[in-house]
């Protein structure tokens, strides 16, 4: 096969295939079936266009040939189930109509699958495993890493989802009126969860994923086209996805590091996608009817429009903080809220805040609680030279950590190791998603304690004494 030909089938597939995936779906009304007919369809591919060349609607004629696969496979196993003829025979007959005579409705499969995944009929959990697995093409092992979870868990969570979506009939559509108004919001959850995948990815070898970020975005504004009448926490939660959007190509150094909102190149962000985000903003805000995701992206706005950090206005962040608070009165809202306090009145009444809020059992046994607030630039508590970024449920740690590990022998040993952590919270409890360490030394001599292994676990320790 010549390389450029297998390059564009591979373009095609990397593209087009949860699209296909979705319309497949919606045809043969089986998630497993729908799977095994688009890896046929690709295969299909690859045996005819390198010689009758690549289709016009390349989209089209994978939905066709995937649609073809499967009435060739339920009518192999019909042989033992009559109920399967009857199926194949179906959708044989529902072949003749057109592509387009099928798009009724609604131009984009993916918002239908959205919905389905999102039924309410399905547990949270369960909502976000299939969407990331159907919507987005994430692996089971990514989901799983993602959510620090065993995949054969989420793997049976998947197939149990599945099952209940073709037992129960669940249909496979927008819903319409008030019952597509009450279920946006575990929509809007999902969406941005799989934008949240994207802004810092499961996989250590691309922590930033574009494609998914861009997938959010894009669901999310098809979402706003399809609604009857604009909802502000749907224009919001674009809003924030587009101003975090917006500094992808600045969060990133040469050596593939993450890099502080405080120090990425602002004249890199993008400005188009930040007006974007104000006009819908705006909009929200006049409507008297926004909630979290509205002032978590007028947070994000002031940032963004901030000519530098140390220009931030951190007076009207703390205001918009005391309105997300009175929406969502979560530990998470109140920490971020007393770093807030800290940039605008210093780190003795951050501090105090902080003291304040380590008392609510969510925060107790997360030690990002305990290293988030700077003293003229040096750490409280257990980093050192410590440099923090908070973005809404995500904080960069950049430090000199006290640690402790063991060694081959089971024997503790304490140092320092240079790094960053990544925490992300979920349900109000905070753990690291992503980290990069050195090896643990002796800040006094500079010496190795030992050699960093994956499978030593450090423990962050109280700061102790201060690392020369």
């Amino acid at each position: 096969m010549p390389l450029a030909v297998e390059q564009q089938i591979q373009t095609v597939f990397a593209e087009q295939s949860r699209r296909v995936l979705a319309t497949l779906i919606r045809l043969l009304g089986d998630f497993d079936l729908a799977e095994d007919a688009l890896q046929e369809a690709f295969l299909a591919a690859l045996r005819q266009w390198p010689e009758e060349g690549i289709p016009d609607k390349p989209r089209a004629w994978l939905v066709s040939a995937g649609r073809f696969k499967a009435i060739d496979q339920l009518r192999r196993r019909a042989r033992y189930h009559e109920i399967l003829q009857q199926q194949a025979d179906a959708l044989a007959a529902q072949a003749v109509v057109s592509m387009e005579e099928e798009q009724v409705g609604i131009e984009d499969d993916r918002l239908r699958l959205i919905f389905t995944c999102c039924h309410p009929g399905l547990g949270q959990e369960a909502q976000v495993a299939l969407t990331l697995r159907e919507v987005c093409g994430l692996t089971t092992e990514e989901i799983a890493s993602a959510f620090l979870q065993k995949t054969p868990t989420v793997a049976q969570r998947i197939v149990r989802a599945k099952a209940k979506i073709r037992d129960a009939g669940i249909p496979y559509e927008v819903p319409e009126g008030d019952d597509l108004l009450s279920r946006l919001e575990s929509v809007l959850q999902v969406i941005y969860l799989v934008f949240n995948e994207g802004y810092l990815s499961a996989s250590a070898d691309q922590p930033l994923r574009h494609d998914l970020g861009d997938e959010a975005i894009r669901l999310a504004e098809l979402l706003n086209a399809l609604l009857p009448e604009p909802q502000p926490e749907a224009l919001g939660l674009l809003a924030l996805m587009l101003l975090h959007h917006a500094r992808r190509h600045t969060r990133l150094d040469a050596e593939g590091e993450l890099v502080l909102l405080e120090e990425q190149d602002r004249s890199h962000w993008d400005r188009e996608d930040i007006a974007r985000a104000d006009g819908l903003i705006r909009h929200s805000l006049s409507s008297q009817r926004f909630g979290p995701y509205t002032l978590q992206a007028a947070i994000a706005g002031i940032h963004a429009h901030a000519p530098s950090a140390q220009e931030t206005d951190w007076q009207e962040i703390v205001g918009l903080y005391d309105l997300l608070h009175q929406h969502m009165p979560t530990p998470v809202v109140a920490l971020n809220r007393a770093v807030a306090v800290a940039m605008r009145d210093g780190p003795e009444v951050g501090l105090k805040e902080l003291e304040r809020l380590m008392k609510a059992p969510a925060l107790q046994q997360y030690h990002l609680a305990r290293c988030m607030l700077l003293c003229n630039g040096e750490p409280v508590f257990e980093m050192y030279d410590l440099e923090v970024s908070v973005e809404g449920d995500l904080a960069v740690c950049h430090g000199m950590i006290h640690c402790g590990c063991e060694d081959e022998n089971g024997e503790m040993k304490t140092g320092w190791m240079r790094g960053t952590l990544v925490w992300r919270c979920e349900e109000g409890r905070w753990q690291i998603c992503h980290e990069h360490l050195s090896n643990p030394f002796d800040p006094s001599s500079g010496e190795l304690i030992m050699e960093w292994r994956p499978q030593h676990q450090p423990q962050l320790l109280p700061r102790m004494e201060k690392a020369s």
